[in-house]
């Protein structure tokens, strides 16, 4: 069947903005409408998507998918005053063509429910990278492999955790074992990233030790790597981050030490605590700060560590399936850890510097600033 003709003036015609987007890598999250004309035109973008709207059930799942989309926007991003400004055809369509539709049309005809559209959107985007992802639909085949490596080093005794590989031990002041992040805050942290739903999770799963000084992290990051859990061939380079201690200055301060260290009896506590009064003395904390949610305040030695995950054969047919697996190891000394609980430096003040940069970047400068002249 021949396609209707064309009219002469639109054959050449050219979508600048999404050109530049495509060559240029801007993120999907960044931009502000789409460019769909038809019903038609909607229904091929959502095929190339790869969504079948012919599927037993996928109406009801993206219909669901918008109703959380939208419960998401309104507890993240909006307070209680600002949550009846979203239009009723953006809370309500009839099916998601028709948002893709509202979220098309030019800013002279409706922005408004344009804006809330795009924003509504873009939380559904990153929920369906969320439901198509492999590595979390076998994350407990993971978190068992992982942690099989691990366990063994960790050893309770008298109620005091020990990190010990049967050379040395070191008494462990405080230990978290990341289990899976919650399907929001996985939501909330792709929404702040730049790549957006091509960023990896590094932090699904991972584990925070806490001992009670820098110089006894560094001992535990030589137990980890006598164990070969941590290797320089399965750290991920990119993503190490050290702002806890000058390795440099340490090693000065082991080689004068270490002849007092051996020779200590039963645990070396005070010896290692004067070790790290020198330490601070002679080299302060690096300042290396890459995470922009993070605080001057936190300190701590973070690795991204791979590992090669095997899933087991009855899982979904796919028998001998490989993939890596990224998780990480962060050890604080107890100074570090006590900062972390308060502040600038608190989980809970990095949270909200992550919801205002999702909040950012979702909404959009325009709708932000109609949510205040709204007085919200």
């Amino acid at each position: 069947m021949l396609r209707p003709a064309v009219p002469a003036h639109r054959r050449f015609a050219l979508n600048w903005t999404y050109l530049r987007a495509i060559a240029q890598g801007v993120s999907p999250i960044d931009l502000q409408g789409l460019a769909l004309r038809t019903l038609a035109d909607a229904r091929q973008f959502v095929r190339e998507y790869g969504i079948d709207l012919s599927l037993p059930g996928m109406p009801e799942y993206l219909r669901a998918l918008q109703q959380e989309a939208l419960g998401f926007v309104r507890s993240q991003f909006l307070n209680a005053a600002q949550q009846g400004l979203i239009p009723a055809e953006v809370v309500e369509p009839g099916e998601l063509l028709e948002l893709l539709l509202i979220a098309s049309r030019s800013a002279q005809r409706d922005e408004r429910s344009r804006m809330w559209a795009c924003a509504l959107l873009k939380v559904i985007h990153g929920l369906i990278y969320i439901d198509a992802n492999l590595k979390l639909r076998h994350f407990e085949s993971i978190r068992t492999q992982v942690f099989a490596g691990l366990d063994p080093l960790l050893l309770e005794r008298d109620g005091q955790c020990w990190l010990s590989d049967g050379m040395s031990e070191l008494p462990v002041l405080h230990m978290e074992r990341k289990r899976n992040k919650s399907r929001h805050s996985i939501l909330l942290k792709l929404l702040q990233k730049p790549e957006y739903v091509a960023a990896d999770i590094h932090d699904h799963l991972g584990l925070r030790l806490v001992l009670g000084t820098r110089i006894e992290c560094v001992l535990a990051l030589e137990m980890l790597r006598r164990a070969h859990l941590v290797s320089v061939t399965n750290v991920e380079v990119s993503r190490t981050r050290n702002t806890l201690v000058d390795l440099e200055a340490a090693r000065e301060v082991f080689r004068c030490w270490a002849p007092m260290l051996e020779r200590s009896p039963g645990y070396p506590q005070e010896l290692l605590r004067r070790m790290d009064a020198e330490l601070d003395a002679v080299a302060p904390a690096p300042q290396q700060r890459d995470n922009p949610h993070s605080a001057a305040a936190f300190h701590s030695l973070q690795l991204t560590v791979r590992k090669m995950i095997q899933l087991p054969t009855e899982v979904d047919g796919e028998s001998g399936s490989r993939f890596i697996f990224d998780y990480e190891i962060q050890l604080l000394d107890a100074a570090s850890h006590a900062q972390s609980l308060q502040g600038a430096a608190s989980h809970e003040a990095y949270k909200q510097r992550q919801v205002e940069t999702a909040r950012r970047r979702v909404l959009g400068p325009a709708l932000i600033a109609l949510l205040d002249s709204a007085g919200g």
